[in-house]
């Protein structure tokens, strides 16, 4: 092996790790390259023109070691590792409470593939983080630029491979996590090994169980009180590590290597047009680009500026939104807990060290206050030559950090308070063991003072003894004690125009809408009615905002329904970021809703269920007669295309609530319900014959059809439609499913084709056939369904089941009734009241009358009447000849001027034996009153 060259203020190093690889490795060769390659990377890092500040993402010893650095340096401009399009977000940030989030995000996608939308992208900012260090420096120094330089959002998604949007780190689903929701998260300075086996490894041999707490342990405490060289080089030496042992080949490696190529253009062409002296600026990036090895690094590299690609159509909103340390920690993967035990670590670091953070002018909720840099901005002087300081610190020991017996103390006591406010069973006894089990703890992990991860898994082990459902754990709990999980908040000044007219338009109810609390809003409408406003924007905000938002406890809205009274639950300042979301759709609430009303209804996959759903959101919300009519036109042509009745119910339940609505709100209904109906009536008549035959139609989709043509068929053939279409639909359908024939019987006694005796004796017939009364329940699951299109056949229902509930064989009737039940409570509850009613009309009421009851159906059918003779007319004539007074007063009475025949017989005797022949009753009741014999 050729020795190296012992060159620079790290030659040293470079021959002592390169003697020290021959010795022990088996292989040298590779290992000596890459420990050689480390040095070199750190050598160039530090003999670049323009200062590198390595960093880490969420670091309390990244955000000392800045704020010491901008003090000394007080460079005039500040590179930053961040979108450049984000930029102009950044002064908002003196508005809001940390931790918050900077999001880009877009919804109408040009040049990206649709199911990749909506794209959001959020970058998350906490006072214990260098890069809030460095915008604040740059914001309150009179004189100092800040500039980002790092890729667009647009071009995050450009160079994300196609098969997934971006390489986004996993978040959780609810919760305080889920503040960032679905976005791509970006940090500056992702110092996490990528090589599984080196992570696996090192939290092995640091007897650690997370990556956060051995980062924690062998990084950000020795380095909170180093020396500004020894920081660089350190981190820096990290930074190359992970890059050098990370895969080759890699689909990131290439981006993130994009990205620095990206960062040293930008940073180029901003020196050559501002003329800004390079030992005036500062480079903030994370450690693993400090350690870059692309061709356009440093200032005095000759390749050609890497070519930026234009970004995409796509329309971009930016904004901030609430973030918090479990959103962050879900983001990116980190430990549960380490950012807030950074926060708390930087606190107290800030205090022990006496360094003045900056803060923007007028932030809220940071505890830490300094200075603002007002003063003039002094030219640091010339660069000093770069020293070895490496060296000593990998030899040196790790400082003895000594037990802080007061602090520990302290926090056994808490967490032994806390938990028995949260229920559980602790004493003093448990505050002693805790105590001795931290220390013990650290004793075993190499720490001579214990750690919070230490303290947590002691109080875990000595309080929590069992888990209790909806009872938080004593990890949560030393989470809160800790410092707990801090949420942001955006103040009203950087929230979008639509969030903040939603919050002057709700300030008439008298609440905070901005604390993150529920809070409960009374509204009485009929007492005062200047709150419709409030309750109108509530209905709408219910409609585009999570459930939990905006929650109704009493009072609805609903066609032809406004109630006097409602009562609320509002959580606006919780979900603050959906708020935020809604505020890049548009201007106003109601804008936003009538854009998504319309991408509802002319989506892609959008169905005439959808359409109507729509339509009858606009009614209720909206009142826009415009809208109202391209959304019903819509779900007429929508109708007219589907090819499929799953729908259906849905379609027929929608369309009769509308009609209803409009018969009694409005004169005539609207042109397009009209249309809808005759559509409608035409398409269904089409389409049953092959619904019937169709195994993947259910019985209810067959049942609304029918109940859509039965239903609108007045309608529908006053709008010009032809009825013989419907027989014609009716004759061409042959189903074998037996609910189906079941259904099509019902349509056929609907059409007058089949009279009830007939569909009677049908009934009985399957019930004596021994094989077919297996499948006498699915008859029977059809002749429910087929109260939807027939309701008349009520009686007969009642009468079948009745019939199939004491004549089916119990193996056959009992796996059936639950089928039955469960069929009428998902698929039919509208047809239970109409089944109970005549089940009510039918059946006795009291048990004595039930023991003597007989159905109607089984009751002996009534003997004929006997046959009667004809009435003689002879003797009929001569009775009224012989009395002809009340046959004249008749005759008088209604205007008859005809006389009597000779022979004294009335006129028209044969029609009137005729007539009473043809209706004996009368003549019947008269004989019986005279008591004279029929004969």
């Amino acid at each position: 092996m050729t020795a190296p060259t012992v060159a620079g203020p790290f030659g040293a190093l470079r021959e002592q790790l390169t003697d020290t690889v021959a010795a022990f490795a088996d292989s040298p060769d590779a290992l000596a390259d890459i420990l050689a390659g480390m040095v070199d990377d750190v050598d160039r890092a530090l003999g670049e023109r323009l200062e590198i500040f390595p960093v880490c993402h969420h670091s309390p010893a990244s955000a000392l070691a800045m704020v010491r650095r901008l003090r000394e340096k007080q460079p005039r401009v500040v590179y930053l590792e961040l979108c450049e399009d984000l930029q102009p977000l950044l002064g908002e940030l003196r508005n809001c409470r940390l931790p918050v989030a900077v999001q880009a995000f877009a919804s109408e996608l040009d040049g990206f593939p649709a199911d990749w939308g909506p794209l959001s992208v959020v970058a998350p900012v906490t006072e214990a983080s260098a890069e809030y260090q460095a915008i604040a420096y740059a914001l309150e120094t009179p004189g100092v630029e800040l500039v980002l330089v790092d890729r667009s959002t647009d071009h995050v998604f450009q160079w994300a491979p196609r098969e997934q949007p971006a390489d986004a780190e996993p978040t959780a689903g609810a919760g305080e996590e889920a503040l960032h929701g679905d976005a791509v998260g970006l940090e500056i300075g992702d110092l996490r090994p990528r090589f599984a086996e080196l992570e696996a490894h090192l939290l092995h041999h640091g007897k650690v169980r997370h990556w956060s707490e051995w980062w924690d342990q062998y990084v950000e405490r020795p380095l909170a009180d180093a020396d500004h060289d020894t920081y660089r080089q350190v981190m820096v030496l990290i930074g190359s590590l992970f890059r050098r042992l990370r895969p080759a080949g890699s689909d990131r490696l290439d981006r993130d290597e994009d990205r620095e190529r990206y960062m040293w253009t930008r940073m180029r062409q901003h020196l050559a047009a501002s003329g800004a002296d390079p030992a005036d600026c500062l480079y903030v990036c994370g450690a693993f680009h400090a350690a870059s090895r692309v061709e356009q690094f440093g200032l005095g590299s000759t390749a050609p500026d890497f070519e930026i690609s234009p970004r995409t159509g796509t329309r971009w909103r930016y904004g901030l939104i609430p973030s918090s340390h479990s959103a962050i920690e879900a983001q990116f993967g980190l430990a549960p807990g380490s950012v807030s035990i950074a926060a708390a670590t930087w606190t107290k670091a800030v205090s022990r060290s006496g360094t003045a953070p900056f803060r923007l002018d007028g932030q809220h909720g940071t505890t830490t206050r300094g200075r603002r840099g007002r003063a003039a901005v002094v030219p640091s002087p010339g660069a000093e030559p770069v020293a070895d300081r490496l060296t000593g610190f990998l030899a040196a020991p790790p400082p003895l950090d000594g037990l802080d017996e007061a602090e520990l103390r302290g926090w056994c006591v808490d967490i032994v308070r806390l938990a028995r406010r949260n229920g559980y069973l602790a004493s003093t006894a448990d505050a002693i063991a805790v105590f001795e089990t931290s220390i013990l703890l650290a004793g075993l992990r190499n720490r001579a003072r214990p750690t919070p991860y230490d303290f947590a898994d002691a109080a875990v082990t000595c309080i929590e003894k069992d888990v209790v459902p909806g009872r938080r754990d004593v990890r949560r709990l030393c989470e809160i004690m800790l410092g707990g999980d801090r949420v942001g908040q955006v103040g009203y000044d950087a929230l979008p125009p639509l969030a903040r007219d939603v919050l002057d338009r709700l300030r008439p109810l008298g609440l905070d809408l901005e604390k993150r609390t529920i809070q409960r809003a009374l509204l009485d409408l009929h007492a005062t009615p200047g709150l419709a406003g409030c309750s109108d924007l509530l209905w709408m905000l219910r409609r585009l905002l999570p459930p939990d938002a905006v929650r109704p406890i009493m009072g609805e809205r609903r066609l032809g329904h406004r109630s006097i009274q409602e009562s609320w639950d509002l959580a606006l300042g919780r979900h603050q970021r959906a708020l935020i979301e809604l505020g890049y759709e548009g201007v106003t609430v109601e804008q936003v809703l009538e854009q998504r009303l319309r991408r509802t209804a002319w989506a892609a996959d959008a169905t005439t269920a959808d359409a109507l759903t729509a339509v009858e959101d606009a009614i209720c919300l909206l009142d826009g007669p415009r809208l109202v009519e391209e959304l019903g036109a819509r779900a007429v042509e929508l109708l007219a295309g589907e090819r499929t009745v799953d729908d259906a119910p849905e379609v027929l339940r929608r369309i009769r609530r509308l009609l209803a609505h409009y018969r009694g709100t409005a004169p005539r209904l609207p042109a397009w319900c009209e249309a809808f109906v005759a559509a409608g009536y035409a398409h269904y008549c089409t389409l049953l014959p092959t619904a019937v035959v169709d195994e993947e139609t259910g019985l209810r989709q067959v049942g609304a059809m029918l109940g859509f043509l039965f239903g609108m068929e007045s309608l529908a053939l006053a709008l010009g439609c032809d009825r013989s279409q419907l027989e014609l639909a009716v004759a061409q359908s042959h189903p074998e499913a037996p609910g189906k024939v079941a259904l099509l019987w019902a349509a056929r006694h609907q059409l007058g084709l089949l009279p009830l005796a007939e569909l009677r004796a049908r009934c009985a017939e399957l019930l004596a056939n021994p094989l077919v009364v297996p499948a006498f329940p699915q008859y029977l699951s059809g002749f429910v369904h087929a109260l939807e299109p027939a309701p008349g056949l009520a009686p007969f229902v009642v009468e079948t089941m009745s019939t199939a509930f004491a004549r089916l064989p119990d193996p056959v009737l009992l796996p059936w009734l639950p089928t039955l039940i469960t069929t009428l409570r998902d698929q039919g509850p509208e047809l239970v009241p109409l089944l109970v009613r005549e089940a009510g009309r039918t059946f006795p009421g009291t048990l004595p009358a039930l023991d003597a009851w007989v159905p109607s159906w089984a009751a002996a059918a009534p003997a004929p009447p006997p046959a009667r003779r004809a009435a003689p007319t002879a003797r009929v004539s001569a009775l009224l000849a012989g009395h002809p007074e009340a046959v004249e007063a008749v005759a008088a009475l209604l205007g008859c001027d005809g006389g009597w025949r000779p022979d004294g017989a009335p006129a028209n005797g044969g029609d009137l034996a005729a007539l009473l022949a043809a209706h004996p009753a009368t003549a019947d009741a008269v004989a019986v009153l005279l008591a004279t014999p029929p004969g």
